[in-house]
């Protein structure tokens, strides 16, 4: 998959694309309908996605609560994995947030990607105070020679499948309810950073990853699958995860700390994708470190069962 960061880096051969457009915050299963109409409204041309760096709720809320589901390259990778072949990843900044819909259509869609075709969802908003709809590009790409697909939103279970949903799901502690519409494990991807090596005194190493910007799902122990994407110990294991503060140690900033199961081996700057499975207890404090490292073993042993019947 190629990836494009702006209009000024457009090739020829990036022309022509046939694309979906939106956040895919998540790249949930309305997210990939959306694609896949992408894909069979131009089955020759090649399946692009069009989406923006920083998030626009993050360009326009700065000071907002961390509330993405997933981080640009945990994106990327989802994408790839769907078939995309070209990803348009522009920088939302005050020349993009200030286009009218009609300059949107026309400098972006049509005359800066030269896209022949694009998909959007039924409740897509662009250009300058949100003001453009599906209806306006269906006329603006009959003036402007790109063909335009509304994709309808998907319900599942009687709900619409939305990032907002799967990001409640998450906070109450469901991430197999969150996995049913986004039709994947969720994931939480970051390099693994230097910790105070509190677990490795206790037997049980962990490799410690920010979720910085990330919005934070229920603070607690999860059974988890781990992929180690890069360095010499890439590959897919089994683990559990603990998110939170570690109230035990008095922490403050919330981060993720994984052990994975029957591992030996240094994995500082190595980039991690730990998906979430089931949540197993909340965050808790213990009088002594024997009691903590007790527990420890009850969750390991509890999870190795909950991920032995995948």
């Amino acid at each position: 998959m190629k990836i494009i960061r702006d209009i000024q880096f457009v090739e020829p051969e990036d022309r022509g694309a046939s694309v979906a457009i939106g956040n895919f915050d998540g790249v949930h299963l309305g997210h990939q309908s959306v694609i896949d109409l992408a894909h069979t409204a131009a089955p020759d041309a090649p399946l692009g996605v069009l989406t923006f760096e920083p998030h626009p709720r993050e360009y326009f809320a700065p000071d907002a609560p961390p509330f993405r589901l997933m981080r640009g390259n945990a994106r990327a990778h989802r994408l790839q994995k769907l078939g995309v072949e070209k990803l348009y990843e522009l920088p939302f900044n005050a020349a993009l947030a200030g286009l009218t819909p009609e300059a949107f259509a026309r400098n972006v869609i049509c005359e800066g990607l030269g896209l022949s075709h694009i998909v959007v969802g039924a409740d897509f908003c662009f250009g300058k105070g949100r003001k453009g709809t599906p209806q306006d590009l269906i006329r603006f790409g009959a003036e402007m020679g790109f063909g335009v697909t509304i994709a309808p939103l998907m319900e599942r279970s009687e709900n619409v499948v939305s990032s907002t949903a799967i990001r409640n799901a998450l906070s109450e502690g469901r991430p197999r309810d969150a996995a049913a519409m986004l039709g994947h494990w969720h994931r939480i991807e970051g390099e693994v950073v230097g910790g105070e090596q509190r677990g490795r005194e206790l037997g049980f190493p962990t490799a410690n990853m920010s979720i910085e910007g990330l919005h934070p799902p229920r603070f607690g122990v999860y059974a988890v699958l781990v992929d180690v994407l890069d360095g010499p110990h890439q590959g897919s294991y089994l683990g559990a995860a603990s998110v939170g503060t570690r109230p035990m140690f008095h922490g403050e900033v919330p981060n993720i700390e994984t052990f994975l199961f029957d591992f030996s081996g240094d994995l500082y700057g190595a980039t991690l994708s730990v998906g979430l499975i089931d949540y197993l207890r909340p965050e808790m404090t213990f009088s002594r470190l024997d009691e903590l490292t007790a527990q420890m073993d009850a969750d390991c042993a509890q999870a190795r069962k909950i991920l032995a019947g995948l």
